[in-house]
């Protein structure tokens, strides 16, 4: 093989390694759509206290203790999660279907 071969084949080479692979992921439900089936269900709103929900929600069916610096909890309800930062809630979130 004569230097002008050996180079196209470096070529080739470089090219066939630097070739990037697509996946295609999917969703069986739209990101959109998840949880859609109680998006009309009541859910704590931020600012509320785990007393207050805990009064009007009721208890959840697990608790998970804080982690991290602010510490953030949650509680876990049969359709949706909620996340509360020390004492009070900063979102809630519906699981998917």
């Amino acid at each position: 093989m004569n230097l002008i071969e050996k180079s196209l084949f470096a070529g080739v080479l470089l090219l066939g390694s630097s070739t990037v692979l697509a996946t295609n992921l999917s969703t069986p439900v739209p990101v959109g759509q998840q949880g859609g089936q109680y998006a009309g269900e009541a859910r704590p709103r931020a600012g509320l206290t785990k007393a207050q929900v805990s009064e009007r929600f009721g208890a959840p069916g697990q608790k998970v203790a804080a982690v991290g610096d602010p510490p953030i909890s949650r509680w876990v309800y049969e359709h949706y999660t909620v996340y509360f930062e020390y004492d009070h809630v900063i979102h809630s979130v519906l699981h998917q279907n």
